[in-house]
């Protein structure tokens, strides 16, 4: 009886054994699997943010050749406007000239009129 006893503890406790190994395995493989789920999602975010910072950078480098193109073109049209303020300057300065010499053909053809006029009195 008691060596039954003791047979029949040892086989409750192997089976016991049995099953907490059995236990152990399952969550051995259920933190291999939920590691791995983790890892994969992290891997997921990490290649997401990735090609985001890829884009960027694309965008980032299109911007920077779309401002530099700008600054070109707008030096060109400052240099443009320049030279047209610089011509209607001229045309300025033209047109006074051209008033200056009328104003001095009147001064002149006044004092001819009237030197003509004294002489025909005489």
């Amino acid at each position: 009886m008691l060596s039954a006893m003791i047979k029949d503890h040892q086989a409750k406790q192997a089976a016991k054994k049995e099953e907490q190994e059995r236990r152990r395995k399952e969550a051995i493989m259920s933190a291999n699997e939920l590691t791995q789920n983790l890892v994969d999602h992290l891997n997921v975010g990490v290649a997401q943010a990735y090609l985001n910072q890829k884009r960027l950078d694309a965008e980032a480098k299109q911007l920077h050749v779309g401002a530099t193109n700008f600054a070109k073109q707008t030096s060109q049209w400052l240099a443009l406007i320049e030279n047209f303020n610089g011509s209607l300057k001229e045309i300025g300065d033209v047109e006074n000239w051209a008033k200056t010499i009328e104003n001095d053909m009147n001064v002149i053809t006044t004092a001819l009129e009237i030197a003509y006029k004294t002489s025909r009195e005489k």
